[in-house]
């Protein structure tokens, strides 16, 4: 792994990666979730990249090590406008592997890049449309650590509270990397301007359009993998995208809420596999 590569996103933000494989190595670029970090994947870039891919994984704005956006702008065509950038640093086309708001960046790049931009895309429990409560539950997740927390053991209680069906209890392992501490209390890893309330959610999307954004038919190889618990993605979202982009192949990983990569990893990981083997290298020049 080369830790600590940097990218430039739209208007000048810094975006943090990590890269594992050969640089020869046709890239797979993965974008995680909102409040999440380039760790929230696993094991999953190490294991895709000894598959003979170049794996990067990506700090989205506002989070991690990443710039914080200074006029504030998390808006989802900021987030998509970046990975457009990103994709047009790797050499070439990439598979863009997006969970939730990082599959809605992948999305709006491919749907409204000039040309050629990416060589598939897989959607971690994300489509076009989310399911409002299940969304709603994720974002009243991230405003309860706004005021931040007496210690990390009272971030992993409500961790805990939110993952009720994820094995491990209470277990701080690896807070470390989404936790800071400042003037004693504890506050996710994420800029805190990201949960403002200017910040406009869009729950739906029209026809040729994508959270208000206009976009073109995706046509190139799509997967959705979706955690069979998942309360984002329900079958009226999967029918809404089968719809949509009907070359698209639909996973369900069992034992998986909306986490997919983070609830089962082994599993997550072999549908990538399987599916960068089965529908994407067989296009490649």
């Amino acid at each position: 792994m080369i830790p600590g590569v940097w990218f430039e996103g739209c208007d000048g933000i810094q975006l943090a990666a990590d890269v594992w494989g050969d640089d020869a190595a046709w890239p797979v670029l993965f974008l995680h979730g909102a409040g999440q970090t380039r760790h929230a994947w696993g094991e999953s870039a190490e294991r895709i990249a000894a598959d003979g891919w170049r794996t990067i994984t990506v700090d989205l704005r506002g989070h991690g090590e990443s710039d914080w956006a200074p006029d504030g702008d998390y808006s989802h065509a900021a987030f998509g406008a970046d990975c457009l950038r990103l994709a047009r640093q790797v050499g070439r086309p990439p598979v863009l592997v997006g969970a939730s708001l990082g599959g809605v960046a992948a999305m709006l790049a491919e749907g409204t890049a000039e040309g050629e931009l990416a060589s598939g895309l897989v959607l971690v429990d994300i489509a076009a449309n989310a399911n409002r409560d299940g969304a709603d539950r994720v974002h009243q997740f991230m405003r309860s650590g706004l005021e931040g927390f007496t210690s990390p053991d009272e971030a992993a209680a409500a961790i805990a509270s939110y993952l009720p069906h994820r094995e491990g209890g209470r277990s701080v392992s690896g807070l470390g990397r989404v936790l800071r501490e400042r003037e004693g209390r504890w506050y996710w890893h994420w800029d805190p301007a990201f949960m403002s309330r200017s910040r406009v959610v869009e729950y739906e999307s029209r026809p040729g359009e994508l959270r208000g954004v206009a976009i073109r038919p995706i046509t190139v190889p799509v997967a959705l993998v979706r955690g069979q618990l998942s309360d984002v993605v329900t079958k009226s979202e999967v029918d809404d995208l089968i719809e949509r982009m009907p070359n698209a192949v639909v996973v369900e990983v069992p034992g998986a809420a909306h986490m997919v990569a983070g609830d089962q990893n082994d599993a997550f990981t072999r549908a990538v596999l399987d599916f960068l083997d089965d529908y994407v290298r067989p296009t490649l020049a």
